[in-house]
């Protein structure tokens, strides 16, 4: 498969790693460019500061860097108010305007039914962004430091939905990605947020929480690990390589 450009959303800083973090490394590691926007810098938060929070970021995403190959992992933020994150147009065409800078072929987001009232807007937000890219005669903004053609319109063609929930609840999947040989990094990732999940004492936890589940998705296609997602949109297959049977 040729290389895709593939934009991986999330209202906060570590969403991504937890929901989809083995899938992120896998797709670059296998040549696709993938670019991980956070909507807000997750601040305030019960430990660190806005500071110390992007410098985790940034560290997450090293740690999800391809060890070889030409993919590539880098991440972006439209800085939109944490906790009070609203379906906007101005938030809908800021995420327009990142989805035709990178020429985003496949979306990433997290799955609509969630308990954070961020997650749910981020979900509707990136839905009708992906409408507004394709609409011609409107340039939307760029985010500082990103560069590309916010004014070419662009109509990604796939939204694949990953969990991130804070619902207790078993995810209704449609498919699930055999992230073997990804653990180690995606653990590495979520604990580069050392203030969110090693200081903060509630959250300790989460990472073998995350990890456990891994394993148990992995299980049930017969793998060491495995994210699940889903779609709205039917999914067409062409031949059977690449399924797990």
């Amino acid at each position: 498969m040729s290389p895709r450009s593939i934009l991986v959303i999330g209202p906060h800083p570590d969403d991504q790693e937890l929901g989809m973090g083995g899938t992120i490394a896998k797709l670059a590691d296998a040549g696709h460019h993938v670019t991980i926007l956070d909507l807000t810098d997750g601040c305030p938060t019960p430990v660190g500061s806005r500071e110390r929070r992007l410098q985790e970021a940034a560290a997450a995403a090293a740690c999800l860097m391809p060890r070889s190959g030409s993919g590539t992992v880098r991440r972006v933020m439209l800085d939109l108010p944490n906790r009070t994150l609203q379906h906007t147009i101005e938030a809908r065409h800021k995420v327009a305007g990142v989805i035709r800078a990178v020429r985003a072929e496949v979306l990433f987001m997290p799955h609509p039914e969630d308990a954070h009232p961020d997650h749910v807007a981020a979900t509707r937000v990136c839905e009708d962004a992906r409408f507004d890219a394709k609409l011609t005669g409107v340039k939307m903004p760029l985010p500082p430091g990103l560069e590309g053609d916010a004014a070419a319109p662009i109509h990604p063609r796939r939204v694949f939905y990953y969990y991130c929930s804070h619902l207790r609840s078993v995810p209704a999947f449609s498919f699930i990605v055999d992230t073997s040989g990804f653990e180690a990094r995606k653990h590495e990732a979520i604990l580069a947020y050392r203030s969110q999940f090693v200081e903060h004492a509630p959250n300790r936890e989460v990472p073998e929480r995350i990890a456990a589940a891994d394993r148990y998705f992995g299980s049930r296609i017969h793998a060491a690990a495995g994210e699940p997602f889903w779609v709205k949109e039917p999914l067409g297959l062409s031949s059977l390589d690449g399924i797990v049977i």
